[in-house]
């Protein structure tokens, strides 16, 4: 059996980058996957590659009525929901003074409102599922001052927050619910590459201990998610779980 074995997991931004890597690697541990995106076609094309019990569903998850319908249709389908990675993410490339406030609401509704919603809807699900895992990803920025990426380094900072107060509230509630921010580094997937001015040209990743400046590899991140997922890491919530190669700790 694999270690997810009876999970239901659902997953934003499931239909590429990191969000596709996770959804395979929890597939592959046992779990059943709702891979979402707002790109369902992205969506299809993970589900079909993973196949077994994976599903995709098209969701905005900025729009709280979606939320609502995805979790009725996962109760119905799957009678419960243990995980939910809260994966979905936009970048922005501009400092304070180039952000205009338009751009900053649609970062922040992606962010911060799709990550409150996605928690908000799940919370009685997974009570009703006997408890489970949220896994909401963050980010280097969320710790460091990067100047051209101001509104998607608040929006991550505020998921840092928002998962801290969902863990202690859980525990004064008595949920059997855990939650947790992960905070990459730069790893090499479709956004990063937007983002860094070079969209499409993929680095080669090599096996082994990565070298200070590398970037690191989709299923970095997916094997961490997984075990997050998992009742081995049923000790941690609340947690900032850092996984950049050591650049927040250099000092030069």
């Amino acid at each position: 059996m694999g270690r997810l074995e009876g999970k239901v997991a659902l997953v934003t931004g499931g239909g590429s980058g990191l969000g596709a890597a996770d959804c395979e690697a929890l597939a592959a541990e046992g779990a059943k996957v709702i891979v979402t995106d707002v790109n369902l076609a992205a969506a299809q094309a993970v589900a079909d590659r993973i196949g077994g019990d994976a599903v995709a569903m098209a969701l905005d998850v900025a729009d709280e009525a979606q939320w609502v319908a995805t979790y009725a249709a996962i109760e119905q389908r799957f009678g419960g929901l243990h995980v939910l990675v809260n994966n979905a993410g936009v970048v922005l490339n501009a400092d304070v003074e180039d952000t205009s406030l338009d751009k900053f609401r649609w970062v922040n509704s992606i962010m911060i409102d799709g990550v409150f919603l996605g928690m908000k809807h799940a919370i009685p699900l997974m009570n009703k599922s006997g408890g489970g895992s949220i896994i909401n990803m963050s980010s280097v920025g969320a710790l460091l001052g990067y100047p051209i990426f101001f509104a998607y380094s608040a929006a991550k900072g505020a998921v840092r927050s928002m998962s801290k107060s969902v863990a202690v509230m859980a525990q004064v509630k008595g949920y059997k619910i855990r939650c947790n921010s992960i905070h990459p580094g730069a790893i090499e997937t479709p956004m990063v590459q937007q983002a860094e001015g070079r969209p499409g040209e993929a680095k080669d990743i090599p096996e082994g201990v990565l070298p200070h400046g590398s970037p690191g590899h989709p299923k970095d991140v997916a094997a961490l998610v997984v075990f997050l997922a998992s009742d081995e890491s049923r000790y941690i919530t609340g947690a900032e779980l850092v996984i950049d190669n050591g650049l927040t700790i250099r000092p030069f």
